[in-house]
């Protein structure tokens, strides 16, 4: 099984930067290019969180173009930048329930050798996320219902401090909640969130977290506690998870046109 991962795309309205600096549209139109090339196809795309920059219809309707040639199935989790009302009506088939509020939801195929829980943790109108108790008490009636199935978990904002001062201010609070539960269960293969624009992994509540870089910008990476906030405009990339005889692979993907391939190894 290959399951894709995209996050933080932060799709504008046409003819809109991300930030009057970057083009963020075009940024996701070449991600969907690299995807459509890959052999073999992902079983799946997350898409964890700020699918669009502003929640507005116009810049919904601009990612639903975008995503328009993409025929894999698609999860979906709203971030801190989006607003789920307007998300459920231009992607109704990716919301999980009539609650457009709780896009958390479990998604399981009899063919997939993993179980999917997507985490919606996002605080509206807020940049952090919480992990609260109805939050726990969720996720652990839904990995009680098949403790033995190895599962992955994804969520926006990561409950870590990463050490970038200016994201971890809006990290997601009350990760220890979510540690406490998650121990709990071997099966948890992997934790995947997005939010902090860059790639990172952890040894997380006996598992493995890692976060999704955007494929807009990376947030600087800034480790001093009074940094001032910045970005640049690295290589953009996505995520690719693939299950394996050894377990769950992840690999960082870069988005673009490299030197290459040349005849070796």
């Amino acid at each position: 099984m290959l399951i894709a991962q995209f996050s933080d795309t932060h799709v504008r309205p046409e003819g809109q930067l991300y930030q009057n600096q970057v083009d963020a549209n075009a940024m996701l139109e070449a991600a969907v290019r690299t995807l459509l090339e890959l052999q073999p196809k992902p079983d799946v795309i997350l898409f964890s969180g700020d699918l669009v920059d502003c929640g507005s219809p116009a810049a919904y309707d601009k990612a639903q173009q975008i995503l328009e040639p993409l025929t894999t199935p698609v999860l979906m989790l709203p971030g801190n930048h989006d607003d789920r009302q307007v998300m459920a009506r231009y992607f109704a088939d990716h919301c999980p329930s009539d609650d457009t509020l709780d896009w958390s939801a479990v998604y399981a195929d009899p063919a997939w050798p993993l179980r999917i829980i997507a985490l919606d943790i996002s605080v509206a109108n807020d940049h952090h996320g919480d992990m609260t108790e109805s939050h726990a008490a969720w996720l652990r009636q839904r990995l009680d219902e098949a403790p033995e199935t190895p599962t992955l978990i994804f969520m926006h904002q990561p409950p870590f401090d990463s050490g970038i001062p200016y994201i971890d201010a809006y990290r997601c609070l009350n990760g220890d909640r979510l540690g406490h539960v998650v121990s709990d269960y071997p099966s948890v293969e992997r934790i995947l969130c997005g939010h902090i624009h860059r790639f990172m992994t952890l040894r997380f509540a006996g598992t493995l977290l890692c976060t999704a870089p955007s494929t807009t910008t990376a947030i600087a990476l800034r480790l001093d506690p009074q940094a001032s906030e910045a970005s640049y405009v690295e290589p953009p990339a996505i995520l690719l998870h693939q299950w394996t005889d050894a377990g769950l692979i992840t690999h960082w993907y870069p988005v673009g046109d490299f030197p290459g391939p040349y005849p070796f190894a």
